[in-house]
């Protein structure tokens, strides 16, 4: 308290008794980062998530420009197909959808809070609905976080055709997935030229012959598999032909070249699993359609030949998905194109194109077909794919698909989407293990072992060995995290003991 001090005669410093009241309390420490599982969910991720606010980002470029001209294209596609139309009452149900898809413009420009799904009779309106109203009520297209704003978007898109009478099944992105592939002849028929013929097992060479001659042929066509992702069409909005043409060249001193932009590499370990196999099942995730599909179908079909897979599973988009995704029309249309189709004989390009290069084709076409018949290739579609849940909830929201995924002897998960997707899509520091980085999937008991082929196109990196981030950030002179440049082979081993 307050008095007089005798010897100056000024008022002494007021002091307090605090003795009887409870404790200060310590200033709260910063979150440490992982977040202990415990404390993560679809809004505060392991590490901090990319939002579209965030102006250093992929994510800012993405939700402020891309994803704007993207739904402008899907505007005007259906402007294409309203004119090929005659009956009225076909005509006034597509421009309603129309003015959905405006709305939705309206609302991504400005910025709009997140407003739940319109139940249109989809299976996934629940799972939609309760992660919004637990995890993002009152946030926006821009502060949500990026990877669940940029799906939902694309929900949204499906809600203005879903909710029409004629137009439930129309998919505004497939006459571009057919005009990309259309522009791929030349990959398409180096593969098919090699790939043809049917596979004949040398039946001199002994166990450990054969693997080491299945080690070259995977290690190539793994790497096909993984630089095939470079066509994704929702990235790669003005490509032209020529630029399509250096992206998927397939030569073999090409792929000798570009493996050296593979930044974490587990193609070795990789290659001892796959060719260790006799007779098992392998499951790929799919992402693109066009040639991405068309390569995944090669090596699929050399799996089979070899020996090494009795069966392997395809997992595609039950919805038309971030532009280029398969669905099952796109798996049936390049099955399809492949034996009947003339799309790579129009007149600018039927001069470069021989009857022989249709022959295989139709030749390659056919055995897939038969494989499918066969149950050898298998196409699945679920709804969890097209959720704003990441991987991570596989186990929880999906058990029925995580299951099946666990009798796999391998899930190869393919392109920027579905890493983003396993690795919750946030700021992971780039050493991050692939294992620690995709969480419950390398966790759960009998989790499968997992592999991630993805050419890097958005921010998040991790697997990468110590300073190799910090020396590309010096010496790139664009954002390599987005150039399609480089890319990583992830394997983790599940719980199954694989060793890596």
């Amino acid at each position: 308290m307050a008095g007089i001090d005798p010897a100056t005669g000024k008022v002494s410093k007021t002091t307090l008794n605090l003795g009887n009241l409870p404790p200060r309390k310590q200033s709260v420490a910063p979150v440490a980062f992982p977040r202990t599982p415990t404390r993560v969910n679809p809004n505060q991720p392991p590490w901090p998530a990319f939002r579209g606010y965030h102006e250093y980002s992929f994510a800012h470029a993405v939700m402020g420009v891309r994803l704007p001209t993207i739904l402008a294209k899907a505007i005007q596609d259906v402007y294409l197909t309203m004119n090929a139309e005659y009956e009225e009452e076909r005509i006034t149900d597509l421009l309603k959808c129309v003015e959905r898809m405006e709305k939705l413009m309206d609302d991504l420009q400005g910025n709009a809070k997140l407003r739940t799904i319109i139940d249109d009779g989809a299976g996934d309106v629940a799972l939609w609905n309760k992660e919004i109203s637990k995890y993002f009520k009152g946030k926006d297209f821009m502060n949500a976080p990026w990877l669940f704003a940029e799906a939902y978007k694309y929900r949204r898109l499906r809600e203005c055709f879903s909710l029409s009478k004629f137009w439930v099944e129309y998919d505004v992105f497939f006459r571009q997935k057919c005009d990309t592939f259309s522009r791929s002849a030349t990959a398409v028929f180096e593969l098919a030229s090699r790939f043809a013929e049917p596979t004949i097992l040398d039946m001199n060479l002994t166990p450990e012959e054969k693997r080491t001659k299945d080690k070259l042929v995977f290690h190539e066509l793994a790497q096909i598999c993984l630089w095939g992702n470079s066509t994704d069409l929702s990235l790669l909005i003005d490509m032209t032909e020529d630029d399509i043409k250096a992206l998927q060249s397939t030569g073999g001193d090409h792929l000798a070249a570009t493996e050296k932009n593979i930044l974490g590499n587990d193609l070795k370990v990789l290659g001892d699993l796959v060719t260790g196999m006799s007779g098992g099942r392998i499951d790929f995730i799919l992402d693109n359609a066009g040639f991405e599909l068309y390569t995944d179908l090669v090596f699929a079909d050399w799996l089979i030949q070899s020996g090494i897979c009795r069966e392997v599973h395809f997992h595609g988009k039950i919805l038309p998905w971030f532009v280029s995704d398969v669905r099952r029309q796109d798996w049936n249309w390049i099955l399809n194109q492949c034996v009947y189709g003339h799309l790579f004989q129009s007149e600018d390009q039927k001069n470069d194109v021989s009857e022989d290069d249709i022959a295989h084709l139709r030749t390659l076409g056919m055995r897939w077909k038969q494989f499918e018949q066969e149950g050898k290739f298998q196409y699945h579609q679920h709804p969890f794919w097209c959720t704003g849940f990441t991987f991570w909830h596989l186990h929880s929201e999906a058990p029925d698909l995580w299951d099946t995924l666990c009798e796999s002897d391998l899930v190869i998960f393919k392109g920027d989407l579905n890493h983003r997707k396993l690795t919750y899509d946030c700021h992971a520091p780039p050493s991050t293990p692939f294992a620690q980085a995709i969480g419950p999937l390398a966790s759960e008991p009998g989790a499968p072992p997992i592999c991630s082929l993805r050419t890097i196109k958005s921010d998040v990196v991790v697997g990468l060995p110590e300073g190799v981030a910090e020396r590309l950030d010096e010496t790139e002179t664009e954002n390599w995290k987005i150039s399609g440049k480089y890319a990583v082979v992830l394997l983790s081993p599940g719980d199954r003991g694989v060793k890596i």
